[in-house]
């Protein structure tokens, strides 16, 4: 049991002090992937953090209808194998709607985190066409969308 202790205390330093280095709310320019996603965005929301590029998975526990005011955004609602629950707001008049997803599906997301009091949002999940920002994207039934 000290093994796992001191393990998740060394992890939880690092998510710490990567997190608190960059200052304000918003961590731009950090890109999160793999295995620690989860781990990562629990730590963000809990210190209400902003603005990284995040790669991770999800579980759609619902679908919202379009957001069309302004641009036009396909929304549902992703719960994480650590249980928070994200928004994905997914851009599609830059990037094509995800045809076919229910409830129950598994989505791969690549986009910037936003924090939000119900969990966060993911959002530029498509390409970047003037080149300022990292490109994102959803995986989706053998399909990539961006």
């Amino acid at each position: 049991m000290p093994r796992k202790s001191t393990l998740i205390a060394f992890i939880a330093f690092f998510l710490y002090a990567g997190l608190n280095r960059y200052g304000s709310g918003r961590l731009s320019n950090t890109v999160v992937t793999g295995n620690d996603t989860d781990q990562m965005l629990a730590r963000a929301f809990a210190r209400q953090r902003s603005g990284f590029q995040v790669e991770g998975e999800g579980a759609v526990t619902r679908i919202l209808r379009d957001d069309n005011d302004g641009g036009r955004h396909q929304r549902f609602i992703i719960r994480l194998g650590s249980a928070q629950t994200l928004l994905v707001a997914h851009n599609i008049d830059l990037a094509p709607r995800i045809v076919g997803l229910k409830v129950g599906d598994r989505v791969l997301f690549n986009g910037e985190y936003e924090w939000n009091p119900q969990g966060g949002v993911i959002h530029w999940t498509h390409r970047d066409r003037d080149g300022h920002h990292t490109d994102g994207w959803i995986k989706y039934g053998g399909q990539t969308y961006q």
